[in-house]
């Protein structure tokens, strides 16, 4: 586990992108379960995960971003908890063991409730029901846990203790999405995020998602003005911002956008680069090429 940590201290890595827009693609129908597909369509899922590792992602994540109870009950899977998200990360070990040097971020998203005050969900309430995900994930073979698209430090703290009792010792990455005015939609600013986080004792910290490569610069910078010593950076941006065409809406940034966006982030020190909403492998090959070039 702790070789996440020196293979960053020796390279800039890349990490994997959008899954529920590929997904789409191969039929997956609006409001469908993504994490069902882990056992009804497991070859689907296989394939676009080798597809980035084969594209130069080093971090390959589960799809099992809406794997908590909550949020599978939306669909009548919480039954189904620990078998969805078992199947997630055995899947995504599958791909990691043909990749030499791939890791396996077994995903964790928002549960979908507030926090109390504003909420319903205690800190201890919390801590069980990401406990309950983790669980699932680590007995599919996970490298480390990815707590990602939080807005709430309430929440975020809540599942990062999870992880700490419920896989001790193994890699914590967590990640808020910054959406307006460079805070997150409980208006967490980026060094605020760093700051809390690392005091939580996590050391692989950043943003994903959000408004596109441009305010991901920004935020990023101020990530990595704000980490202390021994905190890696991840930042994984959208693929521009989604414009209505027709009657859906599409993604207009570029592979090639991405790879300079790749060389800005490489250029201020963030340590793992990646992509999110609407990006596919063509934009991870685009970073892992720009960064190659860097050398």
């Amino acid at each position: 586990m702790s070789s996440i940590y020196g293979a960053l201290e020796k390279h800039t890595l890349v990490s994997d992108g959008a899954m529920g827009t590929m997904l789409q693609e191969r039929g997956l129908v609006d409001g469908g379960a993504p994490e069902l597909w882990n056992v009804e369509r497991p070859e689907e899922i296989e394939a676009v995960l080798e597809e980035y590792a084969s594209a130069g992602a080093r971090f390959i994540t589960t799809n099992t971003f809406g794997g908590t109870r909550g949020r599978l009950a939306m669909h009548g899977l919480e039954a189904r908890l620990f078998e969805l998200n078992k199947a997630g990360a055995q899947i995504a070990r599958r791909v990691a063991d043909r990749h030499p040097g791939t890791f396996v971020m077994g995903d964790i998203g928002p549960s979908g409730d507030l926090m109390e005050p504003m909420g319903t969900l205690t800190q201890e309430s919390a801590v069980a029901l990401f406990s309950e995900q983790i669980l699932a994930l680590v007995a599919g073979g996970v490298d480390a846990i990815l707590i990602e698209t939080m807005s709430d430090l309430s929440e975020i703290e809540a599942a990062v203790n999870a992880a700490q009792l419920s896989a001790p010792g193994m890699p914590i990455i967590a990640t808020m999405s910054f959406d307006t005015n460079l805070r997150t939609m409980m208006g967490v600013k980026p060094a605020q995020a760093v700051a809390v986080l690392a005091g939580l004792g996590v050391k692989i910290i950043g943003a994903n998602c959000g408004r596109g490569m441009d305010e991901m610069r920004t935020i990023a910078a101020q990530m990595v003005e704000a980490r202390p010593e021994g905190i890696f950076i991840i930042a994984q941006s959208n693929a521009g911002l989604p414009i209505l065409v027709g009657s859906e809406f599409e993604y207009q940034g570029t592979p090639a956008e991405m790879a300079l966006f790749a060389q800005d982030m490489h250029r201020i020190g963030v340590n793992i680069i990646g992509s999110c909403c609407g990006s596919s492998p063509e934009h991870t090959a685009a970073i892992s090429s720009a960064l190659a070039k860097i050398g």
